[in-house]
């Protein structure tokens, strides 16, 4: 059964997440990106550390200690969630809700990509195909028919790759920090890991937003009302997330949370007013099966 705890645990965080990401695209307009970006940080930590307390009174373990390896892969997965959102943030300024979560779930494919210029690992030819199938979904997604190519045309497309990038990315270093603590089960582990991981992204932007970005910082406190919200979105989705990271490779998790480009087009249409068009839609069916035929030849 444990086996395949992971399956709803990453439905659950799938769901939350569109829904957190739903709350803060809806902050942009009032607080900007990098406020609507902190919002998660800032207002989860707090929820972050409820949680482990929660899991440490129920469980009666004491939380792990940290070492110097388990802090560098927190504090890379922090930055790099960090950019992360505020990257895919920033690009639902250009396009609609679902179309730029599409770009996000290209994210497995970049770390096919990173691996073979990096490590020499060659996909297969069904890889191949694959990271030609979802290509060919992003820039059906990104470019209209009889239009003129232009910079700010492709923005939109960069910015959600590299969002996909930064992902993939923190996935794999908050995998690695929760399978380096050295006690604790699976869910104190994955616990403590965002608490830390929330801790520290905190703290680096309300240093950044005190030196650099004041009115976006007071505009959250303003925005309490709303950003409670997405905050505690943000903790909960987090907590399934890395509860799954816990139990299975981040491979497994991202593949099954494909689903959240689905539930990113019933947010878009239903709470945005944004309609979808039949080749937006037919890039999507796209990219999600070439990220899953990629992730399927790896097996």
């Amino acid at each position: 059964m444990l086996a395949l705890l992971w399956i709803p645990t990453t439905l659950i965080a799938a769901a939350a997440q569109t829904a957190r990401n739903a709350t803060q695209a809806g902050l942009i307009k009032t607080i900007g990106t990098i406020g609507a970006t902190q919002v998660r940080f800032l207002y989860g930590f707090p929820f972050a550390l409820l949680f482990l307390a929660l899991v440490t009174a129920i469980s009666g373990e004491a939380v792990p200690r940290p070492d110097g390896d388990f802090l560098l892969f927190t504090l890379a997965g922090a930055v790099s969630q960090i950019a992360a959102t505020a990257l895919m943030l920033a690009a639902m300024k250009d396009r609609s809700f679902s179309v730029t979560t599409a770009y996000v779930k290209t994210e497995p494919l970049l770390i096919a990509l990173a691996g073979l210029i990096l490590l020499g690992d060659n996909p297969s030819p069904m890889g191949w195909t694959a990271i030609a199938l979802a290509t060919a979904g992003v820039v059906l997604t990104a470019l209209k028919p009889g239009a003129p190519i232009t910079s700010a045309g492709l923005k939109p497309v960069g910015l959600g790759l590299a969002a996909a990038a930064s992902f993939a990315l923190s996935a794999v270093c908050f995998r690695g920090a929760i399978m380096g603590l050295d006690s604790g089960f699976f869910v104190m582990r994955a616990t403590t890991t965002l608490a830390w991981s929330l801790g520290m992204q905190t703290a680096l932007l309300l240093v950044w937003m005190v030196l650099f970005d004041r009115p976006a910082l007071m505009g959250s406190f303003k925005a309490w009302r709303q950003s409670i919200p997405a905050g505690f979105l943000g903790a909960f989705a987090s907590q399934f997330w890395f509860i799954g990271f816990s139990l299975t490779s981040a491979a497994n998790v991202r593949t099954l949370a494909l689903v959240e480009v689905f539930m990113a087009m019933f947010v878009s249409r239903r709470f945005f007013d944004q309609s979808i068009s039949r080749r937006e839609v037919a890039g999507m069916v796209l990219i999600v099966f070439g990220v899953a035929l990629l992730l399927w030849s790896h097996q």
